[in-house]
């Protein structure tokens, strides 16, 4: 039986029930999905605004500080290709050096530190579908991207709220940056960034 990514067989489920091998031994989804809430609510409460760089090794960590109590694979790139629906992720041979490349271009574009703001919001756009692309953990990307993406709004001097954004609004804009169509998710970002107060 294939499951949400679309593997079999998969290294990170319990064969009996396809849910994904964790620290508290829950074999059921809908209980694993309550306690992986619990705990990333708590854990990215804890997670403080950090300066640049944010480079590969840091987006790493902040999932290690998201899931580490829950996964012993937490800041960890996975092992196994996956796909979701039409969307296949970064072959995992060419995650590590996709990765780099990406973040070594935001780093030489300093972040988006002092960009106008219509600009600003299409490198975002455009940054944040590509490493959605990458999907480099088993679970757990959307979740760290989003953070990732408050520091960096942060860092230049705006303000982010992600709010008034529907689960299936961030999908359908994903799904459209993975054809580079990044008009949507721009959209996106025009309402969540704001100048501070």
């Amino acid at each position: 039986m294939a499951n949400k990514y679309g593997t079999e067989q998969d290294p990170y489920t319990y064969n009996d029930t396809g849910v994904l091998i964790n620290k508290l031994n829950i074999h059921d989804e809908v209980l694993l999905d309550e306690a992986e809430t619990q705990f990333n609510t708590l854990a990215a409460m804890g997670i403080e605004f950090s300066a640049p760089p944010y480079d590969f090794a840091y987006f790493c960590q902040l999932h290690k500080w998201l899931f580490d109590d829950l996964f012993e694979w937490a800041g960890k790139c996975r092992t196994i290709d996956i796909s979701k629906d039409e969307t296949r992720f970064c072959h995992v041979n060419r995650l590590q050096l996709e990765a780099e490349r990406l973040f070594a271009q935001l780093e030489s574009e300093h972040y988006l530190v002092g960009l106008p703001f219509e600009t600003l919001v299409e490198r975002l756009a455009q940054y944040y579908c590509d490493i959605n692309v990458l999907h480099p953990f088993r679970e757990g990307n959307g979740r760290t991207q989003r953070i990732l993406f408050e520091h960096i709004v942060i860092n230049c001097g705006y303000n982010i709220n992600f709010s008034g954004v529907t689960a299936e609004q961030w999908l359908e804009a994903n799904i459209q940056g993975y054809y580079c169509n990044y008009a949507p998710m721009q959209t996106l970002f025009l309402r969540c960034v704001s100048l501070p107060k």
